[in-house]
């Protein structure tokens, strides 16, 4: 066992122990949370998930532990790290970073229960039975972002309209990639446009994907909402940069660190919401229950000096219809 499981641990069962009002001592609750993404690029979501453990009632190191495993971009990792949760007996799991984790948890467990947050149809991906009635011992927060590829294709089309090939940048290891591809797909067919998909599985593939993109002289390019991509940021975002490429991302996280532009759900606000139900659950609530949750805001942003470097003007139409603008 890692030490630090092994502090959260002893913390639940020792360290802070409230006397009831019968004059008996409750254990504190342990979550588990796990996660497709690093810990570094995730830190605004993990304070988040802790804000609606808050909004919930419960403050981490006082009346709740959290033990964190972290697969950074790496899948084949979850399943074993979901076992390591489910042994460390935990009372509920956060599955974060999308599909992946989520099937991975509940592929370790049939009974304890686990709120995800993923950016595809949990129905579709089979999560849950229904939004409405989740059925089973999963619930939790799907942003659909997933499903947002044509509309990320349509603004980035409207920053370069010529009639220029556009990329689509996919992770064939993602359980909802061929679904992005297709709606993609169809959506630049209907704008006439060529789309050229590549793919990376692992780090050292998405050089050789930008170096592809030059050379098929495309103009812009929308990157998938992926959790490796999520945890490769950085490096995307300079490799977009180098390559003088325009491109769309899934989340604000991207233009705020230096990327062009973004169109999707705030994944802060969906990572509130789950720690808010597994707040819940922890009070007694069934996760059968609790209706999957949708995000009711979509926010639109762009980096101006990004788009500056680039050498590209926003038009005003564009403009008007921004969320926030990164200056």
């Amino acid at each position: 066992m890692k030490r630090r499981d092994f502090i959260a641990i002893l913390a639940g069962i020792t360290a802070i122990k409230a006397p009831s009002a019968r004059g008996q001592q409750a254990a504190m609750p342990i979550v588990g949370f796990l996660s497709s993404r690093s810990p570094e690029e995730a830190a605004v979501h993990t304070a988040a998930f802790r804000q609606g453990l808050r909004e919930a009632g419960y403050v981490e190191g006082h009346n709740v532990a959290t033990v964190f495993r972290w697969a950074e971009g790496n899948y084949d990792r979850l399943p074993t790290l979901a076992k390591e949760l489910v042994g460390l007996r935990v009372s509920a799991i956060l599955a974060g970073g999308g599909s992946p984790a989520a099937l991975a948890a509940k592929a370790a467990t049939p009974t304890l229960p686990i709120v995800f947050v993923i950016g595809d149809d949990p129905v579709k991906v089979g999560l849950t039975a229904s939004f409405n009635r989740p059925g089973g011992n999963l619930t939790g927060v799907a942003f659909l972002t997933g499903e947002l590829g044509a509309k990320r294709l349509g603004l980035i089309c409207e920053l370069v309209p010529n009639p220029v090939p556009v990329g689509l940048l996919l992770n064939p290891n993602y359980s909802g990639a061929e679904l992005q591809r297709q709606e993609v797909q169809a959506a630049a067919e209907a704008m006439g446009r060529r789309l050229l998909v590549v793919y990376a599985r692992a780090e050292t593939d998405l050089e050789a994907n930008f170096a592809t993109l030059k050379q098929e002289q495309v103009g812009a390019l929308v990157v998938e909402n992926d959790p490796f991509f999520d945890s490769r940021r950085e490096l995307i975002m300079s490799l977009a940069v180098r390559n003088a490429m325009p491109a769309i991302y899934h989340i604000r996280e991207f233009p705020a660190a230096g990327g062009l532009m973004s169109y999707g759900a705030s994944l802060a606000d969906t990572y509130r919401q789950a720690g808010d139900y597994v707040g819940r659950i922890l009070k007694g609530e069934m996760a059968a229950d609790l209706p999957v949750m949708q995000p009711t805001k979509f926010e639109l942003v762009i980096n101006l000096k990004t788009a500056k470097t680039l050498g590209i003007t926003i038009p005003p139409s564009l403009l008007a219809r921004v969320d926030e603008v990164i200056e």
